[in-house]
């Protein structure tokens, strides 16, 4: 049995744990933050193809016990007129409905899947070195300890250590906007169950939900220069409300109420983006998730891409012949998609169209939602797919 390291227990990692272990895999999960409570402010939406995901590696349980599914969507315009309302995603099957949570408790929830199967998952295990050889690959650690296996899966996130030891030129590029999140149990707002209402305003974009326990959910995206580190680093829920404000105050929406209802449940981080084209692989060591494609977050599709990432690793490793074979497969099948998924993302964050243009990535050949069902499905082998 193959052994496979997991650096990083985020979404991408303790997931793709999960699916490597069903395919059959010996995986071990090597995460650098003490706990599993890494960015427990910020939410996130899974939309239906990452819920599918999540069905395909039996882990749909941990994740419906989060959170609440949303299974409509409203779009407003900058003077508060409804624009439409449009069913959401795959609203009718509860396992695949889009589901709001907060990224900490997706993060535990995963974690504790993987450990609850076996899988062992250790924290405070900070890479910070990997050698790589004919007989194996091996992770080295802050505190001296080592790892060896016959894989290395860097899941590591934007800022990914694996990354920069296996291609340090590619870094993470501001995509054009900052990105507000936010809670708040006092806006003054009656909204309907399993509903986000989308707005499109004259300088923000804004989305929000409601919880059935009246919590609302919201994220505000503004065009801007990245904030410094240290801008990140100090500042304040006040400050960034302040910072907010003047962009959600020009229109007549729900926006700016809902954003000065909001205490300290508030936080603020820069647009990012991968380039297209960053390697992905280097010898018996290889990248998913954000450590490998993030996207600007406006299409709402990261954590949902790391999922699917997951499900195709897996069963890339199961179904082919070996694991160079299994590698080129399972990037084959996810660069044009994620590519993708980066160029519509970072199109919209700079204010341009949804569509991406043709110099940036096959969108022709990326999986509609039909092949995508095909391709997730556990029990379909992988190479049928690459054939069709």
């Amino acid at each position: 049995m193959a052994r496979v390291l997991v650096i990083g227990g985020g979404i991408a990692g303790s997931a793709t744990a999960l699916a490597l272990c069903k395919a059959g895999l010996d995986v071990a999960v090597y995460e650098a933050h003490p706990d599993s409570a890494e960015d427990l402010g910020a939410f996130l939406t899974l939309a239906s193809n990452g819920m599918r995901a999540l069905a395909q590696i039996d882990a749909s349980g941990a994740v419906t016990a989060l959170g609440f599914p949303l299974t409509s969507m409203r779009v407003l315009d900058d003077a508060g007129a409804e624009l439409a309302q449009v069913p959401l995603g795959e609203a009718a099957d509860p396992l695949l409905q889009f589901r709001c949570l907060r990224r900490g408790d997706l993060n535990s929830a995963l974690q504790e899947e993987a450990a609850r199967r076996g899988i062992a998952v250790r924290h405070g295990a900070r890479l910070t070195s990997v050698q790589d050889g004919p007989a194996g690959v091996t992770a080295h650690f802050s505190d001296g300890s080592t790892a060896t296996g016959d894989l290395l899966i860097g899941a590591d996130g934007l800022n990914s250590t694996v990354r920069q030891l296996i291609s340090p030129d590619r870094r993470p590029l501001h995509a054009g906007q900052r990105v507000f999140y936010g809670y708040t149990g006092v806006a003054p707002l009656s909204e309907p169950a399993a509903r986000i209402t989308m707005v499109r305003g004259s300088t923000a974009a804004f989305g929000f939900a409601v919880s059935p326990d009246g919590e609302t959910y919201w994220f505000a995206r503004v065009s801007g220069d990245p904030l410094s580190a240290d801008e990140l680093a100090h500042g304040s829920p006040a400050g960034w409300r302040e910072l907010l404000a003047p962009s959600l105050r020009k229109d007549a929406t729900p926006a700016a109420d809902i954003v000065a209802a909001t205490g300290d449940d508030l936080l603020v981080t820069n647009a990012t983006e991968l380039p297209a084209g960053t390697p992905w692989r280097s010898g018996r060591t290889l990248l998913v998730g954000d450590a490998a494609h993030a996207a600007s977050p406006a299409t709402g599709q990261g954590a949902s891409m790391a999922l699917e990432d997951a499900v195709v690793l897996g069963k890339a490793l199961r179904d082919a012949p070996d694991t160079d074979a299994a590698l080129s497969l399972y990037e084959s099948l996810r660069r044009p998609r994620v590519e993708h998924n980066i160029a519509v993302s970072g199109n919209i964050s700079r204010g341009g169209a949804s569509t991406p243009p043709a110099t940036r990535g096959p969108a022709a050949s990326r999986p509609g939602e039909d092949e995508l069902a095909r391709l997730l499905e556990w029990e379909s082998d992988l190479r049928d797919a690459a054939q069709a």
